[in-house]
């Protein structure tokens, strides 16, 4: 359930896009009378319509995401905080100057912000966070905790350049549905290969 809580902003994103580039009309009217006092020079075009919509959504299901979380008076992760501050700065751009380009960095910039966080923890700090997160369901010797952290380094700096990769080599429609499928494909079988690797660690319930 939480994992569908997380998705949340991004299956909106590509919902309202796919429906933007079904219905290039009624995507163009609602734009420009939602969205035409936040563009520069007051003008949503119809190509530009589905991308500045679906950007739009987004930042305002993730701020209702942590909306939700505060009103229940639940913590809200520090993950989410930066994903909003991240959607808010690089979506705003998009809408104001209607350049997607904005928006096809905020992936990236949001998986390195999170290896940058797992390295800095671990070389400056001397704290796994995937340690911290994860040694209530097994028990490692520190030099595998330290190699399974490294390993979501390396799996979200190569998620970044991936996304990167697909944005501007790729139509916008492309990259999409990468963002969607792809993402979340990769990030299934990345936990599922490593669940596998360190199987023989899982804790037997008590």
């Amino acid at each position: 359930m939480k994992f569908l809580f997380d998705l949340f902003p991004v299956i909106l994103f590509f919902a309202v896009f796919k429906w933007g580039e079904g219905n290039t009309d009624a995507a163009q009217a609602f734009g420009q009378q939602f969205l035409s006092g936040l563009v520069s020079g007051g003008q949503v075009t119809a190509t530009q319509a589905p991308i500045l919509l679906a950007t739009a959504i987004a930042i305002i299901a993730t701020v209702l995401q942590i909306g939700y979380l505060l009103s229940r008076r639940k913590k809200v992760d520090g993950t989410l905080w930066l994903s909003m501050a991240i959607i808010v700065f690089f979506g705003g751009a998009t809408i104001y100057f209607h350049n997607e380009t904005f928006i096809k960095w905020k992936p990236t910039v949001l998986y390195w912000c999170f290896a940058a966080a797992l390295l800095f923890s671990q070389i400056f700090l001397n704290k796994n966070l995937i340690r911290i997160m994860m040694e209530k369901q097994m028990s490692l010797p520190d030099g595998v905790w330290r190699r399974v952290n490294l390993s979501w380094v390396a799996f979200f700096i190569t998620m970044g350049l991936l996304n990167l990769y697909v944005a501007f080599n790729f139509s916008t429609a492309t990259w999409v549905n990468f963002k969607l499928f792809g993402g979340m494909g990769l990030m299934f079988a990345f936990i599922i290969a490593q669940s596998l690797m360190l199987s023989k660690y899982l804790k037997e319930p008590q």
